[in-house]
């Protein structure tokens, strides 16, 4: 009976260890894998290095072809796919302040030589 108590400390950090750290990782390793599995060409997306860049090719050895500008496509592991953005997501709505009037120039130079 000592001995079990002894024991019930180291138990219950273990499954603490469990409940906070083991558990969600294996989640999160489940849920990166799913994402992975579902890129598709036309997909948004950013490596774990922050290129950004529009998926052209899936192949079957896990390597995606991304291309990052015009006519400039590199492979890349697609385990290493940090975000996938689908194409299909709404476009932003343009901001407008709160009298319903039209959201100011971005570009202020514009301003400048508009008449």
């Amino acid at each position: 009976m000592e001995q079990l108590t002894q024991f019930m400390p180291l138990i219950l950090i273990g499954v603490v260890f469990y409940f906070l750290l083991i558990r969600p990782q294996q989640k999160k390793a489940k849920a990166h894998r799913e994402m992975i599995a579902a890129v598709r060409r036309g997909d948004n997306v950013v490596t774990q290095g922050g290129i950004m860049g529009k998926v052209i090719k899936v192949r079957d050895d896990n390597v995606v072809q991304v291309e990052i500008a015009p006519d400039v496509r590199i492979d890349v592991i697609a385990s290493t796919l940090a975000d996938v953005k689908s194409k299909s997501e709404p476009a932003p709505a343009a901001a407008s302040d709160s009298k319903g009037e039209k959201p100011a120039d971005e570009n202020p130079i514009k301003k400048l030589f508009k008449k």
